[in-house]
């Protein structure tokens, strides 16, 4: 079923809209360059990125994202997002504009190589999420979240950031952004489309659900 729910989910997106929402076109060539990036190097330009980002990569504000341990691809890409326009913030597009190809390689080599965020345990109740996570919705057409994310939050692919040991509060941000559209640099409207089928409750659910799983 789970391989059934997932087919139908992408392509939805795909036959909805023409053009991927993101410049960076991941051919052997890129792969490649981002994975030969300089961690070294991308330490001493981490430094200005600790007031925000904490200064190993795992934030204490939930306004943004801890990078420790992300997908050296997933943070590449959003650099060049927001280098490009694709993805919208003022502060991060007039510092990602300031960063060569290279120094981008070498920043998202060095958050990726840090020990991953965990965030202490919240108690809550999340059924819901968990449902979400583990079977999909049948009804909705929605794929499992662990089909894109891993049964453990831990990404796959280029594209597919971690999300396990997020802070639950920018998790449940970064769907609402999504499901308004407010944040449209997913690649053929993927998490739009999921983003705009989940209650609030849901999304608030999946946030405390990934905060709770230890990457």
């Amino acid at each position: 079923m789970k391989k059934l729910i997932l087919s139908a989910a992408l392509v939805l997106p795909s036959a909805a809209f023409a053009q991927p929402s993101s410049q960076v076109a991941w051919t052997a060539d890129q792969l490649n360059f981002v994975k030969a990036g300089n961690p070294q190097k991308g330490e001493e330009l981490a430094k200005t990125c600790s007031a925000c980002h904490g200064e190993k990569g795992i934030s204490t504000s939930a306004a943004f994202p801890s990078l420790a341990g992300q997908l050296p691809t997933y943070l590449y890409k959003q650099l060049q997002d927001y280098a490009d326009g694709s993805r919208d913030n003022a502060m991060m597009s007039g510092l990602a504009k300031t960063l060569s190809k290279q120094d981008a390689a070498d920043l998202s080599a060095w958050f990726g190589s840090q020990p991953p965020a965990f965030q202490s345990k919240t108690v809550m109740v999340y059924e819901k999420a968990e449902a979400l996570v583990k079977n999909g919705s049948r009804e909705r057409v929605l794929p499992p979240c662990e089909v894109c994310h891993g049964g453990n939050g831990k990404g796959q692919a280029v594209d597919i950031p971690a999300i396990s040991g997020q802070n639950a509060d920018y998790i449940s941000a970064t769907l609402h952004a999504f499901k308004d559209g407010t944040r449209h640099n997913d690649i053929y409207s993927r998490m739009r489309i999921i983003a705009q089928t989940l209650t609030d409750e849901e999304i608030s659910e999946l946030g405390y659900y990934y905060q709770n799983i230890k990457n």
